[in-house]
């Protein structure tokens, strides 16, 4: 079975009793996984915009 996390409704739903795919993020494998989706997201978006900053730092160094 696979989980989905609903970013309208705040809801996880099961497969085969999904909403339309583009208001969905997963598939997980677990409830506890699906739940926690947006704060991963959060998490791996702040650790790209860290990077991102990171890198144009470096790149202005060498110039």
């Amino acid at each position: 079975m696979a989980y989905w996390y609903n970013i309208n409704t705040g809801q996880v739903e099961e497969d085969g009793h999904t909403s339309r795919k583009e208001n969905l993020m997963g598939p997980y494998p677990t409830i506890e996984q699906a739940t926690a989706a947006l704060d991963r997201a959060k998490e791996r978006t702040q650790a790209w915009d860290e990077e991102d900053q990171r890198r144009a730092q470096e790149d202005d160094a060498d110039r």
